[in-house]
């Protein structure tokens, strides 16, 4: 089966559990969105994706195109092609950006051939990003704006390409020419060989990567999935408006 999927979920930081039983499928070639109220679970299910120490996994599994991930580590799990950017990225003095995206190419499933071809790609991306090509030369987000910082992560989703890729609010703090170039660069992504979970509180974004799915987690579980109109539903009548659907509606919108 191919694409991301999660059966079953328990996780939780030390002692408390955030995520209970979840159960989510983000097929090959789909962009899927996480939505939900603060504190009930979205950025620790990104966390447990990908490894993150000091999270516990207590039950449940994640499978990667048929592989599963929870036993593998954080480097593992990139290599296989799961990426994450981070709501707020990290300053990596000493390190340039160029040498950074090279490492990242030489690693990822299918290596540029040569330094030309990766010099070619960077060029085209940087482009294609309107990023100055006098970023590459400086360490990697230091000094950098909130905009820029975001702007890069997407650069090293190009460069990457990864397998399937968690955006984690990355539309946050974002101007609307900075959040236009993130979408741009998360749709130059889509099709097959690629999936991707936006986890997101705003509709400007999925109005951007307008997604295949629309997931609502509400107390550590998926409480409802459907198409578009739950984020319309949500900018109307917020999650109340959700937890009041009835009848068949419910029965349409409301995951099992």
């Amino acid at each position: 089966m191919k694409g991301l999927l999660i059966e079953n979920l328990t996780a939780g930081l030390e002692s408390k559990v955030i995520l209970s039983d979840l159960n989510l499928f983000v097929p090959d070639g789909e962009v899927h969105a996480l939505m939900g109220p603060n504190g009930h679970g979205k950025s620790t299910l990104a966390n447990v994706l990908m490894g993150h120490p000091s999270y516990t996994v207590s039950s449940g599994s994640v499978f990667l195109d048929g592989e599963s991930l929870l036993d593998l580590e954080v480097s593992e799990r990139a290599r296989r092609g799961l990426f994450l950017a981070f709501q707020y990225p990290a300053e990596i003095p000493g390190v340039t950006v160029s040498k950074f995206l090279k490492r990242i190419a030489d690693l990822r499933r299918e290596p540029p051939k040569n330094a030309s071809a990766f010099l070619a790609e960077l060029k085209q991306n940087l482009a294609f990003l309107e990023i100055d090509p006098s970023f590459v030369n400086r360490y990697l987000n230091e000094g950098f704006s909130g905009g820029e910082k975001k702007r890069m992560e997407i650069l090293q989703l190009l460069t990457l390409k990864p397998r399937f890729a968690i955006f984690d609010e990355t539309d946050s703090g974002l101007d609307v020419d900075a959040l236009k170039i993130v979408a741009a660069g998360i749709n130059r992504m889509r099709g097959q060989g690629f999936s991707a979970l936006v986890i997101t509180h705003y509709r400007r974004l999925l109005d951007l990567v307008r997604p295949d799915a629309v997931h609502i987690l509400e107390r550590g579980r998926i409480a409802a999935s459907g198409g578009f109109e739950l984020v319309e539903l949500l900018e109307k009548d917020g999650y109340d408006g959700v937890r009041r659907l009835t009848g068949t509606a419910r029965e349409a919108v409301y995951a099992s």
